[in-house]
């Protein structure tokens, strides 16, 4: 079952931030946008990609106003190991977020990505708006990295449209033409995108 246009479910769990630990909740995000992403394990293969991608590219979502937060069922020791191990030998290095450490299982569970047999979280991700709410989700497989280009459009299309009341089409990208929610005024954007 879906979580958009629903309050994203609370969570408080040990985080690494840094090389350090913290106590994180989703309340600690209040009035800012949150991207919040579900991986399998550490010391992984595609897991490693995603972190580092996100990572790498963190100053663009803080620019949009959001904040990354990533998440599995390790413990926040296990993510500090991992942290500390290089890059070229599968580790991740420091991260420009933090690592939630979801060792009960109860956030992915919550989520609905939990894959109960397995006791590993889908690559699910969510973006929170300001309020709150889930305004998007979508879970991959296991096998199936997420593309933080795509992340970073629809994050700016969840925005565009929050702040224009304007809808954005398939395939559209930020500086397009968005369209009127409207029978009558969204001929205007048919009429000139045959």
């Amino acid at each position: 079952m879906s979580l958009v246009a629903k309050p994203a479910p609370p969570f408080k769990a040990q985080a690494l931030v840094g090389k350090e630990f913290k106590e994180i909740s989703l309340d600690d995000y209040k009035g800012k946008w949150l991207v919040l992403f579900f991986y399998p394990l550490d010391f992984t293969f595609v897991c490693p990609t995603e972190i580092i991608a996100f990572s790498d590219r963190a100053g663009e979502f803080k620019e949009l106003g959001a904040e990354i937060l990533g998440c599995s069922v390790d413990s926040q020791y296990v993510h500090l190991a991992w942290a500390n191990t290089p890059r070229k030998e599968g580790g991740i290095g420091e991260t420009a977020y933090p690592l939630l450490a979801d060792l009960t299982k109860k956030i992915s569970q919550d989520y609905g990505v939990l894959l109960e047999d397995a006791g590993v979280a889908l690559r699910g991700l969510f973006i929170i708006d300001p309020e709150g709410n889930v305004a998007y989700e979508v879970v991959h497989d296991l096998g199936i990295g997420r593309n933080v280009d795509e992340t970073l459009r629809v994050l700016k299309a969840i925005q565009t449209m929050k702040k224009t009341g304007e809808v954005c089409p398939a395939n559209w990208t930020p500086g397009e033409e968005t369209m009127t929610p409207d029978p009558e005024k969204a001929k205007k954007w048919f009429g000139t995108h045959e």
